[in-house]
């Protein structure tokens, strides 16, 4: 018994230990930091690490209005782009995975080139054809005798573009998954639903998409983790701008450690942000249980 022990310890050590480096220490490092008030100077001097308990949350949760703000940010993005991300990959799925559509190899390729492009390209080109000035959206809204808005730089329609730009990308990798989970849907239900007079849209609404639970349960909760992390696309397109109406959560936690070197502040809204992904997945997965 006891060498099965150390010979599973020693096949595991390796993951163990870079478990520890690079998650449960990163962890433990940002929990000890969101009680303290740790500036640049702590660096080089340790000494100047001084204890604020939990001054760090409540600064955020009751005063801090750009953490609101940013929480806000978050929130629109997340609600908007989750629904419309999972609504437009099964749409596609269901449209490339019917026996009607031709090349649907080539389709698969097409839709999934979003999730490996390079974000620092893909915003340089959505910069492009968002620019006000000389973009190609409002070139081609001009032919048709629509003065286009200043997509990036108006604080009403600049979150809008951030949608855009997260639901594009988020559709490829989605609806791989939908497809995937669409061929596992046995047709002999379909076929059986079909003799009895159910028409497509009743066999789409009443089979397929109750069998492909499981995978939008698995989506929505992975979408909502990574819209709620939103960072690259609004640094990248607007800087957080104009007036903070991009400023996300993630964004901020940057600012606050890279920026102005509040290091203890920032390990303080990674853990509010940690906790508010764990209670929405953790209602979602209850939602859905108690809806299945």
């Amino acid at each position: 018994m006891k060498t099965n022990l150390r010979s599973l310890l020693f096949f595991l050590s390796p993951a163990l230990i870079l478990l520890s480096v690079f998650l449960l220490i990163p962890i433990g490092a940002a929990v000890y930091m969101s009680f303290n008030k740790i500036g640049v100077e702590a660096l080089i001097d340790p000494q100047t690490i001084s204890f604020v308990g939990i001054t760090n949350y409540t600064q955020i949760i009751f005063h801090d209005e750009l953490f609101r703000k940013a929480l806000l940010n978050t929130v629109i993005v997340l609600v908007i782009a989750m629904p419309l991300t999972v609504a437009l990959s099964l749409s596609l799925a269901v449209l490339i995975n019917s026996k009607l559509t031709k090349f649907s190899s080539l389709f698969r390729v097409g839709f999934y080139l979003p999730a490996i492009s390079n974000t620092i390209a893909v915003a340089l080109v959505w910069k492009w054809l968002l620019n006000g000035d000389y973009g190609l959206i409002n070139y081609l809204l001009s032919l048709v005798g629509i003065n286009g808005p200043q997509w990036l730089t108006n604080e009403h329609t600049a979150i809008f573009t951030i949608i855009m730009l997260v639901v594009w990308k988020g559709i490829g990798p989605n609806t791989i998954l939908y497809m995937a989970a669409l061929s596992s849907v046995p047709d002999s239900v379909k076929e059986a639903a079909e003799i009895d007079g159910a028409s497509a849209w009743q066999r789409f609404i009443k089979i397929t998409v109750p069998m492909l639970a499981p995978t939008t349960t698995y989506i929505s909760i992975m979408l909502l983790i990574g819209y709620l992390q939103l960072f690259e696309e609004p640094f990248m397109l607007t800087g957080g701008g104009p007036v903070n109406s991009t400023t996300s959560i993630v964004m901020l936690i940057y600012n606050e450690a890279f920026k102005y070197f509040n290091f203890g502040y920032a390990s303080a809204i990674s853990m509010v942000l940690f906790f508010i992904i764990f209670a929405v997945s953790l209602i979602r997965i209850k939602l859905t249980k108690l809806g299945s």
